[in-house]
Formats: structure tokens, sequence, C-alpha cells
């Protein structure tokens, strides 16, 4: 089983100048002794307005810093949001690409559909949810395809259009990176098996609970997929808690608060919370509500590292491809994170990268017969012939040849067609040069 650390990037209030300063630089040390120790993947979210919870509005930029501090870490979109009102798939494309590139590739292309009204109002996304379902798989097969194909050939679809165009760069990993979609049921699970993609679940499943989500993945995949990317990525990776110290009440005082402020502040933007931006005080709320919420111990990822290695291993059995951990939540505190991170890594890690390497192997083998053929039952977008290719003429010399625009564009194109000396029509095209003016 693999291991990868996740970032909301929470700041409970009150809020001190300089606080998300410190957050986003304590981040970046973490992620950079999470690259020392061998931990495998940094994950980190895409959400907006969810003030507390998650200021972590422009992962790209956060985890192209990360890309400069490490050197084997992967680097996962945890997610990026593909309703085209939160970002045009030729934008996601760009950034994932560029990413993978400063990253040496590196890249997991997660992606997701959100869910909380401080969002989707505020980029009038819309609320219903079999809509906003179509808008990611748009988004997802278009953003792929525009990675992938040279030049893209367009598309006109429900949620966006675009015109013929070669987005560029392309991708390090070939044909792209891996893709992933955020999972917090089920359905969603079972969704990302027949599109043959990781499912990145959020849905804090008890281990035991897990053998029959990750059975549910795996069967489907072997039956049923159709990849929406151009390659597959079966993997199941969950969620837990995590905070490790040899004394087991140390490690629920320094861990237990931040996962349970971490479901309460989901649970605020979620499902039940009244919010004024700018004003409601989450963290207040929370403490007023501390005595009545579960406890999380050594069942959520918090003890010690045998409670710890128990825990994981319980996940393990249920084949669960990777383990990601909540270490940042609420008010933990840096050193505490790091004490912890070293911990599991000199202590609990070992073992399970020693299966790994075998179990992976293994894994791969099984399921070559079924991505071959759930290869074969996707239809690929058709790539143009090169007479099939359009041709765009620049805006300036459009308006010289046409004589449209105002006097002053008009102006402009004929000053810039003699500071380059070059013909204002091409010839291939119109059968005659004409001199520039």
């Amino acid at each position: 089983m693999k291991f990868g650390i996740f970032y909301e990037h929470q700041l409970p209030r009150p809020w001190n100048d300089g606080a998300e300063h410190r957050l986003l630089q304590e981040a970046l040390d973490q992620v950079e002794l999470a690259d020392r120790l061998g931990i495998d993947y940094a994950w980190e979210v895409e959400h907006h307005f969810l003030e507390e919870y998650s200021h972590s509005s422009a992962p790209e930029i956060f985890l192209a810093a990360c890309s400069q501090r490490t050197r084997n870490i992967r680097l996962g979109h945890g997610i990026c949001l593909m309703p085209p009102r939160y970002n045009h798939p030729a934008r996601v494309a760009e950034r994932i690409a560029t990413l993978d590139l400063v990253s040496s590739g590196r890249v997991e292309f997660g992606t997701g559909e959100s869910a909380s009204l401080m969002e989707l109002g505020g980029f009038a996304v819309g609320f219903d949810p079999v809509e906003k379902r179509r808008m990611w798989q748009e988004g997802v097969e278009q953003c792929t395809n525009m990675l992938v194909m040279d030049p893209y050939p367009g598309f006109k679809g429900e949620f966006f259009e675009m015109p013929c165009r070669n987005v560029v760069p392309k991708p390090l990993q070939k044909p792209h990176p891996p893709l992933w979609v955020a999972c917090s049921n089920r359905e969603t699970i079972k969704m990302a098996a027949r599109c043959g993609i990781g499912a990145l679940t959020f849905a804090f499943v008890d281990p035991r609970e897990a053998r029959q989500w990750v059975d549910d993945y795996y069967r489907i995949f072997r039956e049923e997929c159709v990849p929406i990317g151009h390659a597959v990525n079966p993997n199941v990776a969950m969620v837990t808690g995590f905070s490790v110290h040899p004394d087991e009440m140390e490690a629920r005082r320094r861990g237990e608060d931040g996962l349970r402020f971490f479901r309460y502040g989901l649970a605020h933007h979620y499902i039940f919370g009244e919010h004024k931006p700018g004003r409601t005080d989450i963290w207040a709320n929370f403490e007023k509500a501390r005595h009545a919420l579960p406890p999380a111990g050594a069942d959520h990822g918090i003890g010690t590292p045998d409670q710890l290695r128990t825990h994981l291993r319980h996940f393990e059995e249920s084949g669960v491809d990777q383990t990601v951990f909540i270490q940042q939540g609420g008010r933990n505190r840096h050193e505490h994170i790091c004490e912890a991170l070293e911990l599991f890594a000199h202590e609990v890690m070992p073992e399970f990268r020693a299966r790994e390497i075998e179990r992976e192997k293994k894994k791969q083998a099984e399921l070559a017969p079924y991505i071959e053929k759930a290869m074969a039952r996707k239809q690929a977008a058709k790539p143009m012939r090169d007479e099939e290719i359009p041709v765009y003429i620049a805006l300036g010399r459009k308006v010289a040849e046409e004589g449209t625009g105002t006097e002053r564009q008009k102006e402009n194109a004929k000053l810039w067609a003699d500071a380059a000396k070059v013909t204002l029509s091409d010839p291939d095209r119109h059968g005659s040069k004409t001199p520039a003016a």
C-alpha cells in the first residue's frame, strides 16, 4: 500500500497578520520532509470561499512550489474542479501539462464537481447533481483530448465550445497524467471504475467497510470500464486521520481536535451551517459543539505506532491501494505534524513498503487483459487530417485584408506589415502576392 499526505490549508479563526503566509510556508516544509521520508503522494484540494475549512483556491500554484522543493513525491490535484464555469478545460490542460513539465512528470490529475453552496453559487455553476455530473464528464473528456491531440479538433458541447486549437504545452507523462475523481459515496466509486480512473475517497470509510467499496470498484472496472481518458488508472485511495506518538493520549491530544474540526468545518459548509462571509467564526462554533462530537482515536489513524500499523493493515487487507493522511487540520501544530511523519516513516511505513512492490506487480499482471479490453471499448476522438485543419489569419492582417475595423486598427496593421516585411496575403491561399504597403 502507498501513502499520501493531504492538504486543505485549514486556518481556524482568529486570523492574525501573516497567518496565511505561515500556513503555506509550513505546508511546503512538510511536503519537503515527506519527500525526504519516502512518502509517495502529496494531495492538494481546490476550494473557493470556504473560510477556515480550506484556504486552497489555487492548488496549481502550491503544487508548482512543491515541485521545486522535492524530487520524488507525486503531486496530486485532489481535486481540480472541472465544471467549465470554474475552470475552462483548455486552461486546466495548460496548467496540468506545465506542472507535469516543471515537476519532471510527477502530476496526478484529480478531478471533481464540488457540492457547496458557497462555491457553486459563487461561480453560478448550478445545484442540479445530474447536470453537474454531465459538466464534469464533458470537462474531463475534452481536457484529456486537449492534453493528447495535436491539434485539438474543437468541440461544441452542452456546457462549453471551442474551435480547433493546438493546446500547448503537452505533458511529460504520456498520454497524460493519471486521472482520479473525488468520491464521497459508493455510487461515485462505481462511476470511477466505469470511467477507468482512480477513486479518491473522502467518505471516512471504516477500514472494515472498505472491502466492499474496493470489491465493487474492481469488479466494475473488469466488466464495464470504458475509459474517459486515453489511459486507465485503476486505483482506490482512502483518506484517514493521522497523528502518531509513542504515547496514545499524547497522539490524541495533538491530533484529535484537528480531525474533528476537519469534519465539523466540512459539515458546516456542506450540510448544516449558516455562513456570513467574512464574519462567521466556525472555530468558535466548533468549540461550543466539541463536547457533543464523536471521539477520533486509534480507529481513525490517531494513536501509537502499533495502533496506526493495525489501522493501516485493515485498509491493506481490504485491497486499498493508497491511504492518505489528514495531518493538517484545525490547529494541529507544524512541529507535531513533522514529528508524526518522521515516526511513521521510521517505525510503520517500512513493512508496508516491502509488501507494496510485489503487490503492485501482481495487480498489474492480473489487470492487464482487462485493461486491454477496456481500451478497445473506448471510442477515441478522431484526429484531423492535415487538409481538415483550418487556417486562421492574424487579426492585424485580417483587418488590413478585409478593410474592417477602426482607422487606428487599419493604420496599425499596415505599420506591423511594414515592420515585419511580410506579405499581406498567403500566396498558397490566394494565388498571388500582395506587396507590403
